[in-house]
């Protein structure tokens, strides 16, 4: 966040509460969008002509492969990704934005695999890719079951 933006609004005439209510549940996707805080809705906006809700996605998307960007030369390479997730499960159209966009960095996948796979664990790496590409479901429920067993066996 711009540490000016939150003075210019306070200026503006908002209050701290409409401040903060802006930052935490009306901006992001829903904010650029215009339509919902989740892609489903926005990519169904996006297909039926919605302009604003394409640069949600491609804003999305960008930030995306900024962090990919940023951590490959971090870690001067870049070996697995791994989507994973709501989105990451279940996208098959962010999956394959995403790894368009990294093509520069060897990053390819079947479409094939792609296309059919929401939410199951499955690799999606073409055959010519320098880069393993896998989706991976979560499962927050056994987490969390992990760390209670473990604070209440302490």
């Amino acid at each position: 966040m711009d540490c000016d933006l939150y003075e210019f609004l306070h200026h503006e005439g908002l209050t701290d509460e409409e401040i903060r209510e802006g930052f935490g549940k009306k901006g992001g996707l829903l904010g650029i969008s215009g339509v919902s805080s989740d892609l489903r809705y926005i990519q169904e906006a996006a297909e039926a002509g919605n302009r604003r809700a394409q640069l949600a996605i491609d804003v999305f998307i960008n930030g995306i492969i900024h962090y990919i960007g940023a951590f490959y030369i971090d870690l001067g390479g870049l070996d697995y990704i791994v989507f994973t997730a709501g989105i990451g499960e279940n996208s098959d159209y962010i999956r394959r934005k995403v790894c368009e966009k990294l093509d520069v960095l060897g990053v390819k996948i079947s479409e094939e695999k792609n296309a059919g796979c929401h939410g199951s664990r499955q690799e999606l790496t073409a055959s010519d890719s320098k880069v393993r590409v896998f989706v991976i479901p979560t499962n927050e429920e056994l987490g969390i079951a992990k760390r209670t067993y473990a604070y209440e066996c302490k």
